[in-house]
């Protein structure tokens, strides 16, 4: 397992490679110019090519990306925002707290729902609670972050008063972002759930277990759900990778200070390193959560030890 492990962290150089140098390409290509963000519009041409030649922005492309991947790899050094001229790293670390809060609430809230449904409608696949929880899920899965953010808040913020429209600071500030944001993740949950739990309760062991006289709840709870989990696991995972990048949306909606909002101000600035450090912590985040949904595939079914050795 150890070895596995190993082997996956070293493979996560070559994604994060590839990802800082297409974001730096993107932004690199981008129109505008960062030092006159910087300096503002009032500034003169002379203290706005001053500042260019200082950040190494007149050097060419290839040297301005070998510099920042020597200040990532070798100092561990995101390098200073353009604007603010701040570290980027304690700023990110000081936005994480947020955005991850925010998933994890998010995803909770997908699994605790998205589950039980799922399996009560392979339970009772056909039925009027089937039917009507499969139209739910299609609309969830179609209905985009921003507009379900802004409803939920129109008619539990504005109309009825129930929770508030901005802020995380309190578990109330969170029910509506938690909502907006795990909707999309219930939906998809649920028909996994589903999906997998009718595959297994057609098994011949299912069947065994039932002419055995085994109460249903039984072989619901412990024989089918334990055998359906993978791909619950799997789809969880992936999941939360996604809510990461949703939360980019969610937090400038619901006004939460994470990574997504300081993402969004970053790129409406050209703000390069800040950028970069955002997309790198949520490209490492992404793949530590996939390692551990792989690890995790050991508890569920031990068999698969063998794979991770």
């Amino acid at each position: 397992m150890f070895r596995y492990i190993l082997k996956r962290l070293l493979y996560l150089i070559p994604v994060l490679l590839g990802v800082s140098f297409i974001v730096f390409s993107l932004l690199y290509l981008t129109p505008g110019d960062m030092a006159r963000n910087a300096l503002g519009p009032s500034a003169s041409e002379a203290a706005v090519k001053a500042l260019r030649i200082e950040m190494g922005l007149e050097d060419p492309f290839l040297v301005q990306y070998g510099r920042y991947l020597k200040n990532v790899i070798f100092h561990f050094d995101l390098g200073y925002s353009y604007i603010t001229r701040s570290n980027v790293t304690p700023e990110i670390m000081s936005r994480a707290g947020a955005t991850l809060k925010l998933a994890a609430t998010a995803i909770t809230f997908a699994v605790v729902v998205g589950v039980p449904v799922g399996i009560i409608s392979a339970v009772r696949q056909y039925s009027i609670f089937d039917n009507v929880t499969m139209v739910a899920a299609l609309i969830g899965i179609s209905m985009p972050v921003f507009w379900l953010g802004l409803l939920l808040i129109l008619l539990f913020s504005v109309k009825l008063h129930w929770f508030p429209s901005s802020g995380y600071s309190t578990p109330m500030h969170m029910v509506l972002p938690m909502m907006a944001l795990g909707a999309q993740s219930v939906s998809v949950i649920a028909r996994m759930t589903r999906s997998s739990m009718l595959e297994v309760i057609r098994k011949d062991f299912i069947q065994t277990a039932k002419a055995k006289g085994q109460r249903r709840n039984k072989i619901i709870w412990r024989h089918a759900l334990k055998n359906a989990l993978i791909p619950i696991i799997t789809i969880t995972g992936t999941q939360f990778g996604q809510l990461m990048g949703g939360a980019l949306m969610t937090e400038v909606i619901f006004s939460i200070p994470g990574i997504g909002r300081l993402m969004v101000d970053s790129i409406m600035k050209r703000d390069m390193p800040m950028v970069l450090g955002c997309v790198l912590f949520v490209a490492v985040t992404f793949s530590l959560v996939n390692l551990v949904v792989d690890i995790l595939y050991t508890y569920v079914d031990p068999r698969l030890k063998t794979q991770y050795e």
